[in-house]
Order: C-alpha cells, then structure tokens, then sequence
C-alpha cells in the first residue's frame, strides 16, 4: 500500500510540473499574440528611436520569441526570476524571503487538516446518515459557505480583540522562539484549515462510500467485520487515490492561495 501511494504522489507530481509548464506555454503565447510594443510601454510616448532600440536589446525583444521562452525557462528552473521593473529589485530575492513563511504556515495548516479531514470523513461514513453524519455535514456546509476573509474577520474578532488569546497582526521574523512563532500564526492556520477542511471531508466521505457499494465490502460485512475495521481494512485503502488528489490541491491551494 505504502509503495502505491508514493507511486500515485510521484504521478501527481509529475502531472502537475507537465501541466504547469503547459501553462507556461500558453502565456507566454497569449503575451505574444497581444497588441503594443512592451518598450514603449516602459519608457512612455515620448521615448526616443534610440531609446527604444537599446532598451528592446537588453530585453531581448529582437530575438525569436521561442529563444525568449527557453532562455526565460532555464533562468527560472536555475532560480534567477529576473528584476523587477518598478522597483529594480531581483524578484527571487524579494519573493525568498517571504517563502519560507508561506510554507510554514501551509504546512502547519496541512498538519492540522488533513488528518481531521480523513477522520471525519471516516466519522461521517461510519455513522452515515445518522445525526451525527448529518451533524459533520452540516458544519462542512456551513463553513463553505462563508469566503474566507469573512471567517478571518470571527476569528480575529473573538480570538484576538475579544478574549485577546492570539495576537491580531501574524508577524513573523528571523530568530522568533517557535511557541511564539506558532502562537502567530495561530489564527491564519485555523482560517486556512477551516477553508480546506470541508471541502476535503466531503471529498474523503464520498469516496469511501463509493467504495463501499463494492462487492468485496459486503463481502467483508458479512464474515462479522465491524464497520470500522470494514473502512479500515477495506474501503478506506482503495479509496485513497482520490484522498490524495484532493489533498495535493489544497495543499497547493495552501501554498499558492
């Protein structure tokens, strides 16, 4: 099973570098297909022939645009991003030092959601139907239904202003003790987790169920299995293909969003 699903990460993975240089492609393509001239929107109307000439050789406008396209791809798959024209900065450098934030704060909100996705969706598939299935349900439909901003908004209001348990500003720096960095961070893990939750929950109880109309669960139902052992020798390992799926995208969801 454990060799499956590495297997199964490593397609998805695989998949995903494929897709995300397909999409590369097509914007570049669609930058090239657009009207106007990208030097004389730099420099303005009132740019010399000159001007423009030498700013269109340092960058690279007259060469062909494929030679463009490789040129852009090797220098991001070696980390240089270029430099940013309003600022003049190196944008690998700007975006490297907010990165390891962001990933910290992905992978704490993973950690938490999705163990808790996966066990209430094997919750809700043990009691399905019941009330507390509908219960479970419930809560992930409520908590869909809110965007995101609007669950930051309750949670800094009670948490923060109200009870003052976290703080209502998650600022985070080089050398901060790490209780006091989880301790920032505490509001926006349980935001991104609170968005990612339902959704993969939903996702987790409609693919065991899936599996179990199956014949070999009945099966497994009739030799006296109890239902959890039924979900979890059975119906939950043939189901986790689809786990996966749904939490690669929200973990990039968490990554990206």
């Amino acid at each position: 099973m454990s060799s499956s699903i590495v297997k199964l990460g490593a397609q998805r993975i695989a998949l995903g570098i494929m897709l995300l240089l397909a999409v590369s492609v097509l914007i570049f393509a669609g930058t090239q297909i657009l009207p106007g001239d990208v030097a004389q929107a730099i420099l303005g109307q009132s740019a010399t022939p000159e001007s423009l000439a030498n700013l269109r050789e340092q960058l690279g406008l007259n060469e062909p645009a494929y030679v463009r396209y490789f040129r852009w791809l090797g220098d991001v798959l070696t980390g240089d991003l270029g430099t940013s024209m309003t600022s003049g900065q190196e944008i690998s450098g700007a975006i490297k030092g907010r990165l390891w934030n962001t990933l910290f704060l992905a992978f704490w909100a993973a950690v938490v959601a999705v163990p808790l996705a996966i066990i209430l969706g094997v919750i809700a598939v043990r009691y399905r139907n019941g009330w507390v299935d509908k219960l479970i349900s419930g809560l992930a439909l409520a908590s869909t239904s809110f965007p995101e901003f609007f669950i930051g908004y309750v949670l800094v209001y009670f948490f923060a202003v109200k009870w003052q348990i976290f703080p209502g500003i998650s600022t985070v720096f080089d050398g901060m003790p790490f209780l006091e960095r989880m301790q920032a961070i505490a509001l926006p893990v349980t935001a991104l987790t609170l968005v990612v939750l339902a959704h993969m929950m939903r996702m987790t109880r409609a693919a065991i169920l899936n599996v179990m109309q199956s014949a070999y669960v009945e099966t497994a139902e009739l030799k006296g299995l109890s239902a959890f052992a039924v979900i979890r020798k059975h119906a939950f390992p043939n189901s986790i293909a689809p786990i996966i799926n749904v939490a690669m995208l929200n973990l990039a969801y968490l990554i990206v969003g």
